[in-house]
């Protein structure tokens, strides 16, 4: 497979803490385990890094290492934010990526005109290929099939991370979408029926936890063997569960912490897990065979 294809599992990273500084050997290794368990992309500075709580030179600092420690990976930065000059700051901030997630702008609640005309002049400012990114959950707007799709004939938006977890809109994006233009899931308990329906794969953050596991789901699923996929799904619905008990990235950060790869540390507004989401992360791992013994 072409590296920088963009279908499978590609890994939202998480931002390791300690002390209040980024740290940056416990990315390195997290990054390394990603690579060593064959993940297929790397998506760096997306919310589940706790971007809006990243200052510049940490941000190109993060994506510069990320590129070093995958130089056959396709590495994809998230940019988005809810100002096109933000955002296109943002691009020219982090020029190393190969190419840019960016998400629906929140907070202001644009119609669909305005996401379409703020799309197109986002992918005017870069020739580099456009992520989109829909998470009416995180952002208060649904961008609609219509919208996704009529962006998808722009020449260099070429996929949507689409986490609305409204199948019927899904579906009508994945048959409607011109030839080269990816459809992958922003939900891990979506993936399976996404790549299903002919979608491409999924920007997970379960993969942060279980990279192996995600990348045989999706590598079973892109070859047609969606009985083997199925089996690896159902085991793994406990770990889809248990990362979202709170925000994102709450519970992933608890379970890097207990696998050994980072502290449990965020930046406010986030703050630790409560011990009832520990303890369920806790189980889900040892049932997944993750826990060293």
């Amino acid at each position: 497979m072409d590296p920088y294809k963009l279908s499978g599992c590609g890994t939202a990273l998480v931002t390791p803490f300690r002390n209040g500084e980024v740290d940056y050997p416990a990315y390195e290794r997290s990054v390394k385990r990603q690579i060593d368990n064959g993940m297929h992309f790397l998506v760096a500075l997306g919310s589940t890094a706790e971007t809006p709580c990243l200052d510049d030179d940490e941000k190109k600092k993060l994506l510069q290492l990320t590129r070093e420690l995958a130089p056959d990976k396709l590495v994809v930065a998230g940019v988005g934010t809810n100002s096109l000059k933000a955002t296109i700051r943002n691009m020219r901030l982090l020029d190393d990526a190969h190419a840019y997630l960016v998400v629906v702008p929140y907070y202001n609640k644009p119609t669909q005109r305005g996401l379409y005309e703020y799309f197109k002049a986002v992918a005017e400012a870069s020739d580099k290929p456009i992520i989109l990114y829909n998470v009416p959950g995180r952002t208060g707007t649904n961008m609609t099939a219509a919208t996704t799709l009529k962006l998808a004939q722009l020449p260099n938006v070429v996929a949507i991370k689409e986490a609305s977890g409204n199948m019927e809109q899904i579906r009508a994006i994945i048959h409607g979408a011109p030839e080269g233009f990816a459809v992958l899931s922003g939900n891990d308990d979506q993936t399976l029926e996404l790549m299903l329906e002919g979608g491409q794969g999924v920007i997970s953050v379960a993969s942060n936890v279980a990279p192996a596991q995600m990348v045989a789901l999706c590598e079973a699923a892109r070859h047609g063997d969606f009985k083997k996929a199925s089996g690896i799904f159902r085991r793994l619905i406990p770990l889809f569960e248990a990362c979202f008990i709170e925000s994102n990235p709450i519970p992933v950060k608890a379970a890097m912490a207990m696998l050994g790869l980072m502290e449990n540390e965020l930046r406010l507004p986030l703050t630790s897990c409560e011990k009832s989401t520990w303890d369920k992360m806790q189980r889900v791992l040892s049932n997944l065979d993750l826990l060293k013994r």
